[in-house]
């Protein structure tokens, strides 16, 4: 199985390549091949990622070995909540995920139940060992070029809420996510200031990290 993956992977890699080494002939009509690549690899996904705030901070505080166990013990506990909502991760950067999803409300569900897996998680640890998440979605057509990487406004827009403009806690969404979320009473959007190049809007999801209580009578 890995093997046909990686066959899958270099051959969109190589096609893209040719495509792009074509694109650059003098003379050659960029319009079509931009539409060429755009018929090959364009897909609508909703793309997730997630950064551990004071990551940088505390590895100069406490060291690398630290918070290589913290990565560890947070990729742990939120692999399978990816599973349960069917994401699909493509990418792990040091304290960073970049994730997939073809359904918008179940990233963000996904979103939510990550952060509570962290509460549960960090209750009764002291503060260097806490997971506080950072969670950025984007939603839209995208390139994507095999099962390695992704491209786009909506990537880029993502990239940037998640891991640099999002506080532990906090998931941040794009205007489009918000547009093709369904109507619920678990979460709602309120707007925010820094709206990511790429995007007409950015918003902090509201929603609540406790539990349902069930109530027998």
């Amino acid at each position: 199985m890995g093997q046909k993956r990686t066959i899958a992977t270099s051959a969109s890699e190589e096609r893209l390549e040719k495509l792009l080494e074509e694109r650059l002939n003098p003379g050659s009509n960029q319009e079509i091949i931009d539409k060429r690549i755009w018929d090959l690899f364009g897909e609508t996904w909703c793309v997730m990622f997630t950064d551990l705030s004071g990551f940088s901070r505390g590895v100069a505080k406490f060291g690398i070995i630290h918070f290589l166990q913290t990565i560890y013990e947070s990729q742990r506990i939120l692999i399978p909540v990816l599973d349960e909502f069917d994401g699909i991760l493509m990418k792990d950067e040091g304290d960073s995920l970049m994730v997939l999803f073809r359904n918008t409300n179940k990233a963000i569900q996904c979103a939510i139940h990550m952060q509570k897996a962290c509460k549960r998680y960090n209750e009764g640890r002291v503060d260097e060992e806490q997971i506080l998440l950072c969670v950025g979605l984007g939603y839209g057509k995208i390139l994507k070029i095999g099962d390695t990487d992704v491209f786009g406004a909506e990537v880029n827009a993502a990239s940037k809420l998640g891991e640099d403009t999002a506080k532990a806690w906090e998931i941040l969404v794009t205007n489009a996510v918000k547009e093709n979320a369904d109507e619920t009473t678990d979460f709602d959007f309120e707007p925010i200031a820094e709206i990511p190049p790429g995007s007409d809007g950015a918003f902090r999801l509201v929603y609540t990290l406790e539990e349902p209580k069930w109530v027998v009578l």
